[in-house]
């Protein structure tokens, strides 16, 4: 028999699905250590994981890390020393730190609150209906999420309902893309515009995107995954509690 809860597993409102999910607090670490604020993302922590991605972007340019990062790879060390700006690289290195032990914190209790919240048990609903959106559960393919976001980062987001992250990750995945021109450096290297290619690229801008395709596509097939067991614990609870009556017994 379904009861009201004091840890309710998801909420559906006009931005979307938000729910309490069980993730491995190693792999949210690893994520906030990819981009900080990726890990948050990962917990539905939508304003932790926005402060955390903008002062990445900002400190981190400010600071010229990844410019010196693309020295270091090129094996110009003195050049990688000399570019960094010292006085932005402590509270980088402070903020990095915090965002990922602050992701890993946070994952151990959501799984506690993610399993209480089962155990509680509480009435679900599967569809709200609201003046901007029509939200509801259903059963959702992670291949497709992942898809979409390798296309374009923030589209698998839409498609699983995120949309106050979909918006966030398209228009930053524009931001990146214009300041970076890989478009344009693509479209060179189509042509045969090798060295055009090249020359055309920001360096800076470039190695943000790797991190920000990556953790669309994972965040997409994760969110898939955790819509379709919410899908099956409503379904499980309607039936049980609609047939609780009956002399066939649907769940042991």
């Amino acid at each position: 028999m379904a009861t009201r809860s004091r840890r309710p597993l998801y909420m559906l409102s006009s931005f979307g699905v938000t729910q309490i999910l069980r993730q491995h607090p190693y792999m949210i670490a690893w994520w906030s250590a990819v981009f900080p604020g990726f890990g948050h993302f990962m917990l539905n922590q939508y304003i932790r994981g926005a402060l955390l991605t903008l002062s990445e972007v900002v400190i981190n340019s400010l600071a010229r890390i990844n410019e010196s990062m693309v020295y270091s790879f090129c094996g110009q060390f003195q050049q990688a020393r000399d570019v960094l700006h010292p006085n932005w690289i402590y509270g980088y290195i402070a903020i990095y730190i915090f965002s990922i032990w602050d992701s890993y914190r946070s994952s151990l209790y959501v799984n506690k609150l993610s399993h209480l919240g089962e155990l509680e048990n509480e009435a679900m609903v599967s569809v709200r209906i609201t003046p901007l959106e029509l939200q509801y559960l259903e059963q959702r393919s992670p291949f497709s999420g992942v898809v979409a976001s390798f296309f374009f980062p923030g589209l698998g987001q839409l498609y699983n309902q995120r949309f106050g992250l979909a918006f966030y990750g398209i228009l930053w995945w524009w931001i990146y893309s214009w300041l970076s021109q890989c478009y344009v450096s693509v479209l060179y290297l189509l042509l045969g515009r090798l060295q055009d290619s090249i020359q055309v690229l920001h360096p800076h801008w470039l190695l943000f995107m790797p991190s920000v395709l990556g953790g669309s596509m994972y965040h997409a097939y994760e969110t898939a995954i955790a819509h379709n067991r919410l899908y099956r614990l409503e379904q499980r609870q309607f039936l049980t509690e609609r047939y609780s009556l009956s002399e066939v017994r649907i769940f042991p």
